[in-house]
């Protein structure tokens, strides 16, 4: 048995003269509107429950609507916490759909009533994502509220009343990888058109539970269970998509990435900063929604332009220039990395302090289990219990047929870390 330990971990904070960005821009931006939620999930990575202390008014985000739109975005994502607890939701989702902008929201659905869906329909938005975690039994359980899968569930409904797109999204770890299969049919007998199925990383609430997040061979068997689902759907008019720390290059790469059948696309490296970029709702900008916030925020809109935090400072410039050099432990070794680049930024820094080098991959799972081997993803420091934190892992490298201790119940998981953060309540229309 061998041990790789994680280095120490490391942030970007000098900031740069003029960096090269004219062939980059913020395409796609991922906004939260405020932190105030109506769940508290126990894998939330923002901790959700409250605003923070000091969030973007109306008035400031209008601003930041015309800041978006001299920069070229064509789609906002509104998500929060819940975005539709800001006062200005509506407004701001209408300022987007009038600069041209195409607004589109995350939610967990508990507030999204008939009313709200009209609404938002009216008020420019396309489509909506609700988040199902599973089954009702686990769903519920990892959003902390029992009737939260029936809240969700109606909400699809709602979305699709209202003539909205509606959408699922899904992030899959030990508590509810059982659930792929029996989900796939529930949202398909809803209406759902796409689903993004990601994986939980260490990141907030998550990362004080590591029980519940998969070990790397894990992937071994979730991807292939995917890719049937992938194929399935595809004949049944239903797109299941990868979000970005779900891959890489393992035989399903293909099928999994492409939006047809007879495609062969492959994941291309980090777009945070490239075409991707973050808000935070007191208007801290980083190059991804999911980015650690202490090593990645290069500016805030309070204080900076945004094209100027977007050019002149180095963490939304860190994935504009990487090469295999910044690429460290198995990654940087890998076949792929020239293409991969360390795959998610985000997930890689969620358990090492740093980017490049990438636990959550299954070609590196497929080439570790040739060699007779699996590595093992074991917790050394607690997180910090900040919005969008993160522990630190070493990564064991042990015989693949090695005996794993017992699975801790779901009911355990739920009930491990720090008390979820007081909710707020839907506010009526």
């Amino acid at each position: 048995m061998s041990t790789e330990v994680s280095p120490p971990s490391g942030g970007h904070r000098r900031r740069l003269e003029v960096l090269d960005s004219s062939n980059f821009h913020p395409r796609y931006v991922v906004w939260e509107l405020t932190l105030r939620c109506d769940h508290a999930c126990v894998h939330c990575g923002s901790r959700a429950g409250v605003a923070r202390k000091s969030e973007l008014s109306t008035e400031e985000a209008l601003r930041v609507v015309d800041e978006l739109a001299e920069m070229g975005t064509g789609e906002v994502v509104l998500i929060g916490g819940e975005a539709y607890l800001h006062d200005g939701f509506l407004e701001i989702a209408r300022a987007l759909r009038d600069r041209d902008i195409n607004p589109i929201v995350t939610t967990g659905g508990r507030g999204v009533t008939a009313e709200l869906a009209r609404s938002m329909a009216d008020a420019g938005v396309t489509r909506v994502s609700v988040s199902i975690d599973g089954l009702e039994v686990t769903h519920d359980a990892m959003r902390a509220r029992k009737g939260s899968w029936r809240d969700g569930m109606n909400a699809i409904a709602n979305v699709a009343a209202a003539g909205l797109l509606p959408q699922a999204n899904t992030n899959f770890n030990r508590l509810n990888e059982a659930d792929l299969e029996g989900l796939f049919e529930k949202l398909l007998e809803a209406g759902v058109k796409s689903w993004q199925v990601q994986l939980t990383a260490p990141l907030g609430r998550a990362a004080d539970r590591p029980d519940m997040l998969l070990q790397p061979w894990d992937l071994l068997d979730l991807m292939p269970r995917l890719a049937a689902i992938k194929a399935e759907g595809l004949e049944r008019g239903f797109l299941m998509m990868p979000g970005n720390n779900l891959g890489y290059f393992g035989p399903e790469e293909g099928l999994l990435r492409s939006q047809r059948r007879e495609h062969n696309d492959h994941w291309g490296g980090c777009q945070a900063g490239r075409f991707v970029m973050g808000i935070e709702s007191d208007g801290a900008v980083k190059g991804c929604p999911s980015l650690q916030t202490r090593a990645y925020v290069g500016g805030t809109l309070t204080d900076q332009s945004m094209r100027s935090i977007w050019e002149t400072t180095e963490p939304l410039a860190f994935a504009r220039e990487r090469t295999r050099a910044d690429l460290w432990g198995y990654c940087g070794g890998c076949v792929y990395a020239d293409v991969c680049l360390g795959g998610c930024s985000f997930t890689a820094h969620a358990f090492f302090g740093r980017p490049g080098n990438n636990p959550y991959c299954h070609y590196r799972a497929l080439d570790h289990r040739k060699r007779g081997q699996r590595e093992r993803l074991i917790a050394t420091d607690p997180a910090s219990g900040t919005p969008f934190d993160h522990g630190l892992f070493e990564i064991v490298v042990e015989p693949f047929d090695a005996p794993e201790p017992e699975r801790p119940r779901r009911d355990e998981l739920v009930q491990i870390g720090r008390p979820p953060a007081r909710t707020q309540e839907a506010k009526p229309l």
